[in-house]
């Protein structure tokens, strides 16, 4: 398989890569305690002068984990922008629930596990504890292992710049890849990860995050969202289109990151800003009660949410622009910041949410000032393993916004039950 020329240039370097077969949380040098700015989110048309705030991430109860999720997300973020552009038909398959997964699937987990082993702040006990999306059963096979092979060459090019060490073995990468398969829960520390939320949006040439949240002890305490191709400013309905990565890759302004640590508010970054998150801006989501200005976001794909009963919901609650179609938790970095006020999302009765598609979105919008529920107004809980228990689906949205939404959602949501109930069809993500 033939890698990028970026991958062919990094791979001639030498590879200084701290890996250990036990993967135990090893001591990094201490990171530059930096001043933050809280400022006002940025558009892309008219930035907004900064505002400036009283305290440092050094300061926050876990700043030095925070710090930490930025730098495995920036490393996997640049991973994935590599492999996005010159993405081949060998490097892609298929899992058994129909999902497509990809190289940069595979390496961006690595890549993200790797970060985290080495830092004794993000371990507790002595030992890494992720819940992420992927496992390594495809790559041991005998018919995987060229993609494993492809997969280790990306990381040690990606990783080659990085402070201390060797080159990562496959068998390194396996051990990594499988430090994703913690069960989560209410005790103890877990961190979050979806290597690439959209994987079809990455396919697709379209929008995808990489996702980090840490849990402790059941609650989300802070995340992390690396979102390459989303402009740093405000965005259009043709920023989410088949294809827009290849006009938007390479652009100023494009790429940005979005964090949040429990009480201490959510805040955004370009992708690959200073390491020291100088330039990092606070970030509100935009509230209201004329809804007829309010912009909604819902999921690209009609199979990961039924377009039909949100259109619905929406034009009860007064909405009269068209929705704005993303894949990936973006949606939850539009919203934090203001560019949208209402994401809908109702999968089919029979889907089962994973903690890792909402876990950092979740924290961002709410540190926001926003409210992510399921559909009976339930937050959502992430102690109770893998999965998310929900009453029909999930909507997010600020205060104002939220109340209106809960209203309409449940309004139409009866309607299709009486509907479905006469035998006229209507059934769908509010009738149950």
């Amino acid at each position: 398989l033939m890698a990028s020329a970026t991958v062919d240039k990094l791979s001639a370097s030498s590879v200084s890569v701290s890996a250990t077969p036990q993967m135990q949380c090893l001591q990094r040098p201490a990171l530059a305690k930096p001043a933050y700015a809280r400022v006002a989110p940025k558009l892309r048309a008219a930035p907004i002068a900064a505002v400036p705030r009283s305290t440092s991430v050094s300061t926050w109860t876990h700043g030095t984990e925070v710090a930490d999720a930025v730098h495995a997300v920036r490393l996997a973020s640049r991973l994935c922008q590599v492999v996005q552009k010159q993405l081949g038909a060998s490097e892609k398959t298929d899992k058994n629930d129909d999902s497509p997964v990809t190289v940069a699937d595979y390496a961006a987990q690595a890549v993200v596990a790797w970060a985290l082993s080495r830092s004794p702040a993000a371990c507790q006990g002595g030992r890494l504890s992720m819940v992420a999306e992927e496992d390594s059963v495809a790559l041991k096979a005998p018919e995987g292992r060229a993609m494993l092979l492809r997969i280790t060459d990306l990381i040690n090019a990606v990783l080659v710049e990085e402070e201390g060490a060797v080159t990562l073995s496959p068998d390194d990468v396996i051990a990594l890849i499988e430090l994703g398969d913690s069960q989560g829960g209410a005790n103890g520390r877990h961190w979050v990860l979806d290597p690439i939320d959209g994987t079809r949006g990455f396919v697709g040439m379209r929008q995808y995050s990489v996702c980090l949240g840490m849990l402790q002890d059941g609650e989300v305490l802070l995340g992390v969202l690396g979102c390459p191709n989303l402009p740093q400013g405000q965005v259009g309905d043709e920023d989410g289109h088949t294809g827009s990565a290849d006009r938007l890759s390479g652009s100023d302004g494009i790429g940005a990151l979005f964090l949040a640590h429990r009480g201490q508010g959510a805040y955004a970054v370009p992708l690959h800003g200073p390491k020291d998150l100088s330039d990092m801006q606070r970030v509100t989501v935009h509230d209201m009660t004329d809804m007829a200005g309010a912009r909604f976001m819902e999921s690209f794909e009609s199979r990961h949410s039924d377009h039909s009963f949100t259109a619905a919901v929406a034009k009860e609650m007064g909405v009269t622009a068209n929705p704005l179609r993303m894949d990936s938790q973006v949606k939850y970095g539009l919203l934090s910041r203001g560019e949208a006020s209402i994401f809908m999302r109702f999968p089919p009765p029979s889907y089962k949410e994973k903690i890792w598609d909402h876990c950092a979105g979740f924290v961002i919008v709410e540190e926001a000032g926003g409210k992510v529920t399921d559909a009976g107004g339930n937050r959502l809980d992430f102690s109770k393993g893998r999965y998310l228990a929900l009453d029909r689906g999930i909507i997010a949205a600020p205060p104002k916004v939220h109340a209106e939404l809960m209203r309409a959602v449940e309004k139409v949501g009866a309607t299709r039950k009486v509907q479905a109930a006469a035998g006229g069809g209507g059934g769908g993500g509010g009738g149950g």
